[in-house]
């Protein structure tokens, strides 16, 4: 049932209910006024009649009463709203009113009669030589009042379809943007996030055309966020890979080099030494043992630099493992700051490593770049991590220093690619990223990755 169906036909009903409250109150006054008129006319007509009785026995030289009445009515002809019949002693009719002829042209129907015909009223007087019967007749009075209800009743009718057609064709008018309303919103449905609405003539379906024009841009921009957030996501898998490639390049081809060197050297020196006799062979075997100690500072080095693109205990030994590996790596790196790992107990237990790469990766390189930066810009003496899992399934993870903070409203983040990398990882996993920071007062990194995605 269409909403311009549905307003006509309450139109309709209104229109309906207020004739019906209209036709009401006229049938009742009519019926009250017939009456009134009816008992006023039938109460003058006895009265007079009454007069003429009196008058006759006042005055026998004028004949027998019924002869004077049969007299007088003859003469009188047809009374309003009363029907007159004289009867001699015999029970002989001597005179019948005739009916009325007001209005007989207009046959009114039996349910408007039943309606305002009032109660029938008989008088009879016995007099001399006979007897009077008076009884109230309202025929007149209602063919009057059909003929006036009758108009009415046209107008009515004429008025409650002229009504409905009017507000038919304004409906029609009115609610013509409802079908473009409704096309728009079964495009972007359908994926069509471009559909913008007109302005509208009408200031509330405009107000809808705006809010749906808003809502369909704000879905656009919510699509393109995915789509770079799924882009972001995309590139930091790659550059996980390539780490990860690097990385083990690193290790099996530069180690084996580095490695080589430092055997080469070994044997060197411990050939010079055997045969130390001469200068020459002191000064190569200490030109080998320098050779050995900077092949060692290149294989620490390098282990230091394969830990940073791809820590080998991530894939070994789980998240849980590196992530104190990495705190233990910048303790003894920097032993006047103390840093301090928690974990919650079924993260202790092994549920780390059902968390898989993707969140396992995201969450240590988080870790990694937060610690990085209270080291380099906090001035902070003591780093706080903790990493939750609730019993929803949902990981809390918290980064918190003591250092000097930063004014965040002042803070270009995306100048500053250390906090726009943390803020699109975690968006990448569907998750919340908030800092809270102020001068002087330190800063606390919250992160909420939620239990369908932590789960996964």
């Amino acid at each position: 049932m269409s909403l311009r169906f549905r307003l006509n036909l309450l139109i309709t009903l209104l229109s309906l209910a207020f004739i019906l409250v209209v036709g009401t109150i006229l049938v009742n006054d009519t019926r009250v006024s017939i009456r009134e008129r009816v008992e006023a006319a039938s109460r003058v007509t006895v009265q007079l009649l009454d007069t003429v009785i009196v008058s006759s026995a006042i005055n026998p030289e004028m004949g027998p009463t019924h002869i004077v009445l049969q007299r007088f009515l003859t003469s009188l002809g047809y009374v309003r709203s009363s029907h007159i019949e004289l009867y001699d002693y015999l029970g002989h009719e001597l005179y019948h009113s005739p009916d009325s002829t007001f209005k007989n042209e207009v046959y009114p129907p039996e349910w408007f009669i039943k309606l305002v015909e009032p109660k029938v009223e008989v008088v009879e007087r016995k007099i001399r030589y006979g007897t009077l019967v008076v009884a109230s007749s309202a025929a007149g009075s209602i063919r009057e009042a059909w003929s006036g209800f009758s108009q009415l009743m046209w107008v009515g009718l004429t008025f409650f379809l002229s009504l409905n057609i009017m507000v038919y064709l304004l409906l029609s008018h009115s609610l013509r943007p409802v079908n473009r309303i409704l096309a728009a919103i079964n495009r972007i449905e359908q994926g069509d996030l471009t559909t913008r609405l007109p302005t509208l003539a009408l200031p509330e379906f405009d107000r809808i055309g705006h809010s749906l024009n808003r809502m369909a841009e704000s879905l656009n921009a919510e699509r393109q966020l995915e789509e770079n957030r799924q882009l972001t996501h995309l590139i930091q898998k790659h550059i996980e890979d390539e780490r990860g490639s690097l990385a083990r390049e690193l290790h099996d081809e530069l180690g084996q080099y580095v490695t080589a060197i430092k055997t080469f050297a070994v044997g060197i020196a411990n050939k010079a030494k055997a045969n130390s006799a001469s200068a020459g062979m002191i000064e190569i075997a200490s030109s080998a043992q320098i050779i050995v100690s900077a092949a060692n500072q290149i294989y620490d080095g390098m282990h230091n630099i394969v830990r940073q693109l791809r820590p080998g205990s991530l894939d070994n030994l789980g998240l849980a493992e590196t992530l104190k590996d990495l705190v233990n790596s910048h303790q003894v790196q920097n032993p006047a700051i103390k840093i301090q790992l928690y974990l919650s107990e079924n993260l202790q237990s092994g549920d780390l490593k059902c968390l898989g790469e993707t969140i396992s990766i995201n969450l240590y390189r988080i870790v990694q770049e937060s610690i990085n930066n209270a080291l380099k810009y906090a001035q902070a003496t003591v780093i706080d991590v903790r990493l939750i899992k609730t019993s929803e399934g949902e990981l809390q993870l918290s980064i918190k220093d003591n250092g000097v903070g930063m004014d965040i409203e002042t803070v270009d983040q995306t100048r500053h690619f250390g906090l726009l990398g943390m803020r699109e990882r975690v968006q990448a996993l569907h998750g919340s990223f908030n800092i809270e920071t102020a001068l002087n007062q330190g800063t606390a990194i919250y992160i909420n990755v939620p239990s369908g995605v932590s789960n996964q």
